[in-house]
């Protein structure tokens, strides 16, 4: 394989992984201000004190509960400030009109257009904020999916950040590598060699990054409920116990919590029978271990559906009438990271 297209496949896998990984795009230093007097200067935009700002973006994080980042197309970040005065509202339809919402709603992902005015700080005061309801809804699904992988992705704290160190020293390595290579024949072997760990490295980040949101099974219980009840038992909140105790002590973890019954009675009558009990064992992991509400993904109750036994006999009734809570976490977190080569010395 050619080390010069190496070199440029590589660096796209860089910077394309770098981006995955929260950093910024070398890419979006060169951006277009949005306001009279905005000013650019790698990768953040500075706006005039009193200068109207009308521009639309990203939400790429929260500053706090009163600031956030709002990255445009250009790739330029803003500091955005919320006031007690500023307007909050999705778009309405042909009349007008959209539904007024709280700053809590402006979750990260989520598309949105701001108008206001320049503060002394360079920030933009919003006076008004707008955003589709079809935005939303795929921001809040992302925040209640992404959010916690986000938590693990940061919670994992040496493991990702020496990914990270190890694809901006990758960088390095491939350009030094070229340059060896066109100074010595000998040496161009060593640097394609090192140059494919290299690209193996940086695909293995991609791939770790990708299978972030695919998660595994790393507990599993099974609640058993009295026909017609969805109340917990002793033995049942026992088992809660435990698994709550598993939970708290893993990292980027969601508990998954589907509820069933026996195919005694109705149909729509035993759906929401499993629903209750579905209900039941979330609200005990709420209030008595304290699971973050993030941690825990929307319930469902299948009634007689998935039944695990016969239904014709005692016992395997007794076996359907469950509700199944699962521990996953995700592939990304648990598998270990891409080994970097260090480049061999053509002169040696």
């Amino acid at each position: 394989m050619n080390i010069f297209k190496l070199q440029k496949i590589s660096v796209s896998a860089l910077a394309l992984g770098l981006v995955l990984l929260g950093g910024a795009s070398p890419l979006t230093a060169q951006t277009q201000p949005a306001a009279s007097g905005a000013q650019t200067s790698a990768g953040v935009r500075n706006v005039g004190n009193g200068d109207k700002a009308n521009f639309r973006g990203i939400i790429a994080r929260r500053e706090d509960d009163q600031t956030l980042v709002v990255r445009d197309e250009a790739g330029a970040d803003t500091l955005v400030v919320l006031d007690p005065a500023t307007s909050i509202k999705s778009k309405g339809g042909f009349f007008g009109g959209g539904k007024s919402y709280g700053p809590t709603s402006l979750l990260r992902g989520l598309n949105i257009e701001i108008e206001g005015r320049g503060d002394a700080q360079g920030r933009v005061v919003a006076k008004k904020i707008r955003f589709a309801d079809s935005d939303y809804r795929v921001a809040r699904s992302l925040e209640t999916r992404i959010d916690p992988v986000e938590g693990r992705v940061q919670g994992a704290e040496g493991r990702i950040a020496q990914v990270e160190d190890n694809a901006r020293r990758t960088s390095g390595q491939l350009d030094e590598l070229l340059a060896v290579s066109n100074a010595a024949r000998g040496g161009a072997k060593a640097a394609q060699d090192s140059a494919d760990s290299a690209i193996a490295g940086v695909r293995t980040t991609n791939e770790r990054i990708s299978a972030l949101d695919e998660y595994v099974p790393q507990d599993v219980a099974s609640i058993n409920f009295k026909t017609g009840r969805a109340d917990l038992s002793p033995e049942a909140k026992s088992q809660l116990d435990a698994l709550a105790a598993k939970a708290v002590s893993l990292r980027g973890y969601v508990i998954e919590v589907t509820g069933y019954t026996d195919a005694a009675g109705s149909v729509e009558r035993n759906r929401a029978l499993s629903q209750r009990r579905a209900d039941a064992v979330i609200r005990y992991l709420l209030d008595n271990h304290q699971i973050p509400l993030r941690r825990i993904v929307p319930s469902y109750g299948y009634g007689e559906n998935n039944a695990v036994a016969d239904n014709t006999t005692r016992e395997g009734r007794a076996q359907n009438r469950r509700v199944e809570v699962k521990i996953l976490v995700s592939r990304g977190i648990t598998q270990p990271g891409p080994e970097m080569t260090k480049p061999t010395d053509p002169q040696q």
